[in-house]
């Protein structure tokens, strides 16, 4: 779990503070509306311009797309049966390097007059992946990486070595400095490209070396035969790993679930037809949440797309298919595709040609093809089949494990619809405790959850009701790791939660009800005050994971201490603040603030929820498959792994006393 500082307020973009959008109109002048007011963006000028309809935003997420990109074309290489290692590097000057033994990337003379290699690198929809001679299978389509990444970098360069020479050319912001030259002589094959991405595009945004792990990590279990290396030679990071796995998704589902009780060994299936290959990994745990991963190409489609809805598919109907059949499923009832994602960990992964491939974007986390859904469907409910009958012990516990689930689906539907039947989700009776904002509009309001009644009165005191809702708990709130929905829904706290946030739960929940774009945990500095935090944040990240994807929780940073010297008062956010303002005061009182309660509203508005002063960090998942380990690791019932991470991290923890 990983959080981004924001300071004042940041309504609408990071880093600025502004609430709404003033438009200034000029006098009622026409604007002139001709031949001059039409605009041909020429070469990379378009990436440059609009760079988020490339890669989507220019934030960390659009930085990484960058070396992604590049990445994936070496990885492209080795699909198509050459490069069998690829080296990526981080450097302390901001620059990334991926080198690759493949081909190298030609340079002879192209039918515009240019070097092969330039085109590749400066024209958008230029590259050898729209035929399907060089690349039958790779992960770019549109023809746009490299030389995206070359437009939206201050610096670019591309080493190509091939025909017992090394060839070489640099780029500035997209345009080269000069033309495509022979360099040195070489024995070896491959490319290598260095690029500085453009500080006038990302800020001083930089890499991080998690994220990239991650990227490369997927890549090495979905193509078995592939080396990676990953070297981050910054000082205050510095680490060389390598990444090769013979066992290919199987490895991979096995590592998803190494802190977790499996139910079976990990179900692996492939097949294909007509060029397009389908492999996918199953195996469930004793865990109440799902992980399921999906990919075209090696490329992860995070928003999955046709192939992961033939997959849901098939394995709905296989477990019914076996489940009727040993009569574990009685009255007709059968499961539901709800009842099978709990416990579920799933790889689903496919090859098809590159010049078939329908993205949803040019981001490409979306398939839209529907021949895939078709095949995958097929080829999992057989493998299913199978497995099924050759393994009744592993069917057995599969089906078991999903009976309970139903049984609990169906428990809180109950609970939920005695709620719905008090009028109590209706949107018409919202909680007693809920003081709510006059604002109607969701992106204008915000909701504070605050820990104790009394900082709850503070905190309604304090607040402009124009725009923020304040709802207090009151003590410690359920675990939610491993809670049931019905135990969920029965739990006051929770359930006036739910019901202010507007938006439902389990499989009625609808993103678009969301009452409250910024929703902020406030709680007491210190090891209770943690705890709650805590608490929520496994509630949001296991029940409500839209919340977070969304962009719409922070947590509130409210002051450790009050430094008073004459009529002059200052507060300080850490210990290190609080030295620093205390070093030139000769008389002064300091006051530590013990929790929320303790500051009067006036105080509780100015320092944590005036949006011109308040410090608040937004919460994002970087990396799902370690936030997962940790969710379950720490807030899950087994104590031996908890135990060695508290012991392992008790040296560098922070006391707060």
């Amino acid at each position: 779990m990983a959080t981004d500082l924001i300071i004042n307020g940041d309504w609408a973009l990071p880093g600025k503070a502004q609430f709404g959008i003033m438009w200034l109109m000029p006098n009622n002048a026409p604007s002139p509306y001709n031949a001059a007011q039409i605009k041909v963006l020429e070469g990379l000028e378009p990436v440059r311009q609009r760079p988020g309809m490339f890669i989507g935003s220019t934030d960390s997420s659009g930085l990484h797309h960058l070396l992604t990109e590049i990445i994936d074309n070496s990885v492209d290489e080795s699909l198509a049966g050459f490069a069998k290692n690829i080296t990526v590097s981080l450097n302390n000057d901001g620059t990334a390097v991926v080198g690759d033994d493949g081909r190298g990337i030609p340079v002879d003379r192209h039918q515009s007059g240019l070097s092969a290699l330039e085109v590749a690198m400066t024209k958008l929809h230029a590259g050898g992946k729209f035929e399907q001679s060089a690349y039958k299978i790779s992960g770019g389509l549109h023809g746009v990486g490299a030389s995206v990444v070359n437009a939206l970098s201050s610096w670019f360069k591309v080493e190509v070595y091939r025909d017992g020479k090394t060839y070489c050319q640099e780029y500035k912001r997209g345009k080269p400095t000069g033309p495509v030259k022979a360099v040195g002589k070489s024995q070896k094959t491959g490319t290598t490209t260095t690029f500085l991405p453009d500080k006038k595009v990302f800020g001083d945004l930089k890499f991080s070396q998690q994220t990239i792990e991650q990227t490369i990590r997927e890549r090495a279990y979905l193509i078995p035969e592939l080396k990676f290396m990953f070297k981050d030679l910054r000082p205050e990071a510095k680490m060389t790993k390598t990444y090769y796995f013979e066992g290919g998704i199987r490895s991979l589902v096995a590592h998803l679930n190494h802190s977790k009780k499996t139910l079976s060994q990990p179900i692996y299936i492939a097949g294909d037809d007509n060029g397009l290959v389908v492999e996918v990994a199953i195996q469930y745990t004793d865990a109440f949440n799902e992980n399921v991963q999906s990919f075209v190409n090696v490329i992860n489609t995070k928003d999955g797309g046709t192939h992961l809805t033939g997959f849901r598919m098939a394995l709905t109907r296989a477990i019914n298919d076996y489940a009727k059949k040993i009569g574990a499923i009685k009255n007709g009832d059968g499961f539901t595709g709800e009842d099978t994602k709990e416990g579920l960990t799933a790889v689903v992964a496919i090859k098809m040609p590159t010049n078939q491939i329908q993205f949803e974007s040019q981001t490409k986390v979306k398939l839209n093809n529907p021949e895939a859904q078709g095949l995958v469907a097929a080829v999992v409910k057989e493998g299913l089949d199978t497995f099924f009958e050759e393994n009744p012990a592993d069917a057995r516990a599969i089906v078991g494990k999903i009976a309970l689930a139903a049984r609990a689906r169906l428990a809180a539907r109950a609970a939920k619809e005695a709620v719905i039947r008090k009028g109590e989700l209706t949107g018409l009776s919202l909680p007693g405790k809920l003081a709510d904002c006059q604002e109607k509009d969701p992106a204008a309001s915000e909701l504070f959850i605050v820990e104790g009644d009394s900082a709850g009165g503070s905190a309604k005191q304090g607040r402009d009701r124009r725009f923020q809702a304040i709802l207090p708990l009151g003590g410690k709130i359920l675990n939610t790791e491993r809670a049931q929905l019905d135990k969920i829904i029965n739990f006051e706290e929770l359930k006036n939660l739910i019901i202010a946030l507007g938006m439902g739960i389990g499989e009625t929940v609808n993103p678009k009800k969301m009452r409250y774009h910024r929703v902020v945990i406030m709680t007491d500095a210190d090891v209770d005050g943690e705890h709650i935090a805590t608490l929520l944040l496994t509630f949001f990240y296991r029940h409500l994971p839209s919340v977070i994807n969304n962009g719409y929780l922070y947590i509130a940073q409210p002051p450790l201490y009050k430094i008073q010297s004459g009529k002059q008062v200052t507060y300080a956010y850490t210990e290190e603040e609080m030295l620093q303002a205390t070093k030139t005061l000769k008389n002064f009182s300091l006051q530590r603030y013990k929790g929320l309660g303790e500051m009067n509203p006036e105080q509780l508005w100015e320092t944590t929820m005036n949006p011109t002063n308040r410090i608040l960090k937004k919460v994002n998942v970087d990396d799902a498959q370690k936030a997962d380990e940790v969710f379950t690791m720490l807030m899950g019932i087994d104590v031996p792994p908890r135990k060695r991470f508290i012991q392992t991290h008790a040296k560098t923890a922070e006391l707060d006393i």
